[in-house]
């Protein structure tokens, strides 16, 4: 990739547009630093996909990983709500903080939807789309043109054309971009690690800036279907926005060193540290949550001939780690004296919290659960 030039910049009456140039091309792979990283990445997703496989009911545990994700990608834009809030319903929620929420709520419907979407639908323009119209539906970008790509200049940073970090291509051009990315993503022609083509991807999505919001959040959320529908993944248990977030500045740096240097080596390398310490995290964190299921199992035991019900609630805690006295009259099938009794118990027993500290409209947490995801939040 020595020869590698990433695009130009071409006046566009008043300012200047990146225009980068296609990706779906023969690519050759020189640098041994990079070729030991991509060893090591492969090493660590094969071992996170084993082991995601091997765990019991790990769809139970896959949601709390969407919604770690969607608070740390939508944080990245600026949004302020942490995991706990985000497991609030929206009446919980200050007034103040509920378009927050919202944003968040929106990723999480969004990257759901998609995965479920891809057992019919193939990475693409269309599914790409269709993800960012569920993003930006009644919030604060929904008047940005939901599911449609832009009819309009764009830009990065500053206030306007005039002061802008970054100008994206012209609008005219992006038929012709976005489809190069889905050839690309599909091609058979030109062979290239699937590791560093979804690394590029992602780094061409950016730079295209095909939509007028939400780009960032969409860019983030594609790793994860590209990965799943690749069979690299069977899961989706592998997500990068928690890497990105905490070296946000190393991201965006690295974003624009291929476009002012044509260093998209360094790029790959800082997204191929990414996948491995992400996925070590991720294995790590499967280990706490197995741990932690022995020991909630043993101390469910003690409430004897209770401990069916307590199990029921507990299996609802693992998906959504946040519960009052009506869902787990819900999750049970007991009168409401006698899921507040079971509640007590779950609270004596250091497995739920209560949050409020009022006596009525009482909020649990799973707090031991919680803790598990919000260690970097």
């Amino acid at each position: 990739m020595k020869n590698y030039i990433s695009g130009q910049y071409i006046k566009q009456g008043s300012y200047k547009s990146f225009q980068p140039n296609k990706i779906c091309r023969e690519w050759q792979i020189e640098n041994m630093e990079l070729l030991n990283l991509l060893s090591q990445a492969d090493r660590q997703l094969g071992r996170l996909d084993m082991y995601s496989e091997y765990i019991p009911n790990i769809d139970l545990f896959i949601s709390m990983h969407v919604l770690k994700e969607a608070t740390q990608s939508s944080r990245i834009e600026g949004t302020k709500t942490n995991i706990e809030e985000a497991l609030l319903d929206k009446e919980d929620v200050s007034e103040e903080n509920r378009d927050d929420w919202e944003e968040v709520q929106n990723y999480i419907s969004a990257l759901n939807t998609a995965i479920e979407k891809l057992d019919d639908l193939p990475f693409s323009s269309r599914l790409i789309r269709q993800t960012h119209e569920i993003l930006l539906s009644g919030v604060r970008g929904k008047h940005k043109l939901p599911g449609e790509f832009r009819t309009s200049q764009n830009w990065i940073g500053g206030a306007s054309l005039a002061d802008a970090i970054f100008i994206p291509p012209i609008h005219t051009s992006l038929s012709e971009y976005m489809g190069d990315l889905e050839n690309f993503a599909h091609s058979e022609e030109f062979y290239f690690p699937e590791l560093l083509k979804i690394a590029l991807i992602h780094y061409q999505f950016e730079t295209i800036h095909p939509f007028l919001d939400g780009n960032g959040r969409v860019g983030r959320l594609m790793i994860t279907l590209y990965l799943v529908e690749k069979g690299i993944l069977k899961k989706p248990v592998l997500y990068l926005s928690d890497f990105f977030e905490r070296n946000r500045t190393l991201y965006y740096d690295n974003l624009m060193r291929v476009r002012d240097k044509n260093d998209i080596t360094q790029w790959f390398k800082f997204f191929l540290v990414g996948v491995i310490e992400t996925a070590k995290n991720s294995i790590s964190t499967f280990d706490q949550i197995l741990k932690l299921q022995q020991d909630i199992e043993t101390r469910v035991q003690s409430l004897g001939s209770r401990s069916a019900n307590a199990n029921a609630i507990v299996k609802e805690l693992y998906q959504h780690p946040i519960i009052h006295a009506q869902k787990a009259k819900e999750y049970t099938g007991l009168s409401l004296p006698s899921v507040y009794k079971l509640l007590e118990d779950l609270e004596s027993l250091k497995i739920i919290h209560e949050v409020t500290g009022g006596k009525r409209s009482k909020i649990y947490l799973f707090r031991e659960y919680i803790d598990i995801f919000s260690k970097e939040d």
